[in-house]
């Protein structure tokens, strides 16, 4: 019990620690940019797409995906041993992911530097739940490209995936940890919300 116990904690922290990896912070840095002090000041990959180019963008984007696949992947390897066959892997690999995404959120030795947790959490549900985050996506990037705001599109993306898991009977261990991705995501959002109520968002870039 002690052991499983040592396994579970040691993948929460792996995956909070993943979850921090400054990553755009480091490609932007590269080209020479400073996003702390430029375009919104967030280190995310729609920053570095509007203040270092869309190759910049594109880099940060795989990044961030692949901490919270990483993250996810795994929780489940871990799960996987410790429940061998049991519901426990995919319990892990769900609660690996929300410890990734808070730790892109709210990195410990730089907790107002965080991002904003979408690319993250997408990366997790990529690899939990493939075929709702694919058409989630697709809906985000229409969605970003007809209003040139991400910020609208990753704030449907945040209520319309629980609501899509609600909707396919999903067990509730998994949903608690997906809506709690989502709240973090909608709390991590809360200055561009304020900003598209008052029709001041940044848009992307043509």
């Amino acid at each position: 019990m002690a052991a499983a116990l040592a396994a579970v904690l040691g993948a929460l922290s792996v995956a909070y620690l993943l979850g921090t990896f400054p990553t755009a912070d480091l490609v932007a840095g590269a080209t020479g940019k400073d996003l702390s002090r430029e375009g919104s000041g967030n280190p995310g990959a729609t920053n570095a797409y509007r203040v270092a180019g869309r190759r910049a963008g594109a880099t940060v984007l795989i990044g961030d995906l692949l901490k919270g696949a990483i993250a996810a992947f795994f929780g489940l390897a871990v799960g996987g041993l410790v429940d061998p066959g049991g519901q426990g892997a995919r319990t892990l690999g769900y609660a690996c992911a929300l410890a990734a995404v808070l730790g892109h959120c709210y990195p410990a030795l730089r907790l107002k530097r965080g991002g904003r947790g979408v690319a993250s959490a997408g990366g997790a549900l990529l690899v939990l739940e493939p075929i709702v985050l694919i058409v989630a996506f697709t809906c985000w990037a229409v969605v970003a490209r007809l209003t040139r705001a991400a910020s609208l599109a990753s704030i449907g993306l945040a209520v319309g995936i629980p609501a899509a898991l609600v909707a396919l009977g999903r067990p509730t261990e998994e949903l608690a940890f997906v809506v709690a991705m989502a709240v973090v995501v909608l709390i991590r959002h809360a200055p561009n919300i304020a900003r598209l109520m008052r029709g001041e968002e940044r848009t992307l870039p043509g």
